[in-house]
């Protein structure tokens, strides 16, 4: 059994659905699962008109909406053809978004949008494209079970950004799921939407889709799960920095786990956990480029002299600077300040010391202002704002002398205002001028990608 999880760019029109459809069916033999984003732009459409509905703009919510259930129709319309299958869905389809009209009517006369009514419209993209694609393999003959994901996802209930209950996910998943499997039936499910123990819809985050694909295949014990995007995987940097990036062929479970956390944006940052657990291999492959053969992240790849895989780069960060005399030779001076940011559920994504000051890097600045309150009751507060992450990456580079005298030679004079390594052996993380990344991802990719080293390792990817 393998898991086949596509993304919103995968299932975004007529076309590129027929195209994953047929995607899947090379894979019957295989037992596939397939797990289901929204179309491209749903979720950040329902989410605009749920914030627009609170503003008081009703009218420009409402016609969002109208237009996205355009798009589905025009999407349904032109992957089914059996005329009764079409009205019975179109029924379905207007019944949901007139539910979703009625929600934000709600919230624009209450003048109030919690995080359980975001979840409640954002969820509703995942539930329609899955629908749609069910019928899609149905209308080709193929034996299929649409299973609410809602019905085996179970979370705790910090809506937006809700955390499975992995014991009851596995037990509920197996009850759910494998039956379908064992009958040889297709399983179409969504990625992204859970619900909690009382059956309130809950979601996973930006991403989820995967990590929901990945907790799936985990419980399962699938052979593989496949990623199926709009790149063509892995890639040295990121193409639209760098338009003539290379692509990994293959790559582990640790070098991809700290590229998708500090900005490669082809994985959730939470897809690879479950997998590493079970070793099951992951890979990337591109929907709109089936013939390319992506990027394998597995637990122990080939040794390679590269020492230097990928560079990530995170925009969007502030550098958080506590200075207090009160932590030299102090014990616990650390743990307060992080209890803190436990306080108001901030992650902090990278921590510097010194004698008498921490550095700490947030992306989240929702509750800055409460973070900078609570630490300045004992200790001095300075911000910095605009700087993004640069995360350089190789299991080689723990081994490979002279590594950071190459990258600060490559970034010359582009100041790095805070350097963070050792926690990871694989990664070197720089803090710099969010106004300098394109620069210092083209001079670091100049650096160590050009010429092309290890050919066995790298490919050149077509335009």
């Amino acid at each position: 059994m393998i898991v086949m999880k596509f993304g919103g760019t995968s299932v975004e029109d007529a076309r590129s659905m027929k195209n994953s459809i047929q995607l899947v069916k090379r894979e019957l033999h295989k037992g596939p699962i397939v797990v289901v984003s929204a179309i491209a732009g749903a979720t950040n459409t329902l989410l605009s008109s749920a914030r627009l509905s609170v503003e008081g703009k009703l009218e420009q919510a409402t016609q969002q909406l109208s237009d996205l259930h355009e798009r589905h129709v025009v999407v349904l319309e032109n992957v089914v053809e059996t005329r009764s299958t079409v009205q019975q869905i179109l029924m379905e389809l207007k019944k949901r978004f007139e539910e979703l009209k009625n929600l934000c009517t709600g919230i624009a006369i209450l003048g109030e949008l919690t995080n359980r009514s975001l979840d409640a419209i954002s969820s509703v993209g995942e539930r329609l494209s899955s629908m749609i694609m069910a019928e899609g393999f149905k209308e080709d003959g193929i034996g299929t079970e649409l299973v609410d994901a809602r019905s085996f996802m179970v979370t705790d209930d910090h809506f937006g950004n809700a955390t499975p209950l992995l014991d009851e996910v596995e037990l509920l998943t197996k009850a759910k799921l494998s039956p379908h499997v064992r009958s040889n039936r297709l399983v179409v499910t969504q990625g992204f939407i859970g619900s909690t123990h009382k059956g309130v819809t809950t979601t996973l985050g930006r991403g989820g889709s995967d990590y929901s694909a990945a907790i799936i295949g985990t419980v399962l014990n699938a052979q593989e799960i496949q990623i199926w995007t709009d790149v063509d995987g892995v890639m040295t940097a990121d193409p639209r920095i760098v338009p003539d990036a290379r692509k990994l062929k293959v790559i582990s479970f640790r070098e991809a786990s700290e590229l998708a956390y500090f900005g490669a944006k082809v994985l959730h940052p939470s897809t690879i956990l479950p997998a590493v657990k079970k070793n099951i291999p992951v890979v990337v492959l591109n929907s709109k480029r089936p013939q390319s053969s992506g990027t394998q992240i597995v637990e122990n790849p080939p040794k390679s002299n590269a020492a230097v895989k990928s560079i990530a780069s995170k925009r969007g960060i502030t550098v958080v600077n506590v200075q207090s005399t009160r932590m030299l030779m102090a014990y616990g001076f650390l743990e307060s300040i992080f209890s803190v940011f436990r306080k108001h559920k901030t992650p902090v994504d990278l921590v510097s010391t010194s004698e008498v000051a921490v550095s700490l890097t947030i992306d989240n600045v929702s509750r800055l202002d409460d973070i900078v309150n609570d630490l300045r009751e004992y200790a001095e507060v300075s911000l910095y704002e605009k700087k993004a992450i640069l995360c350089i990456v190789g299991e080689q580079m723990q081994t490979t002398a002279g590594i950071a005298d190459r990258i600060f030679h490559a970034l010359g004079d582009i100041n790095v205002t805070m350097i963070s390594q050792g926690a990871s052996e694989i990664n070197m993380s720089l803090v710099i001028d969010e106004y300098h990344v394109t620069e210092a991802v083209r001079r670091l990719h100049r650096e160590f990608f050009e010429p092309v080293p290890e050919l066995e390792i790298f490919e050149t990817v077509e335009n």
